[in-house]
């Protein structure tokens, strides 16, 4: 499931309309220290988006990534989620 249960935060609905970097989302989301060790999570499989696997380091997130729930579900390895709320 994507899990209502996990930590949100909220993200500006107009940015995500004009698209946001995925390594800008992972560091807003505190799930990154750096586009650095993002991109190198992407390349492990270790990044997932709505629970399935990131093979674009380069990606632009928006609003057609929102899933049943409105949110964007992120995901850095096995344990650390967070959803992103547009508002």
């Amino acid at each position: 499931s994507l899990g209502a249960d996990l930590p949100t935060i909220e993200v500006n609905k107009a940015e995500l309309e004009a698209g946001i970097s995925l390594t800008d989302l992972y560091i807003t989301a505190s799930l990154g220290a750096s586009k650095g060790e993002i991109r190198r999570l992407v390349k492990q499989g270790g990044a997932k988006l709505n629970d399935k696997k990131i093979s674009d380091g380069e990606m632009i997130v928006s609003l057609n990534q929102l899933n049943d729930q409105g949110s964007i579900k992120l995901s850095a390895g096995k344990k650390r989620h967070i959803l992103i709320i547009p508002k």
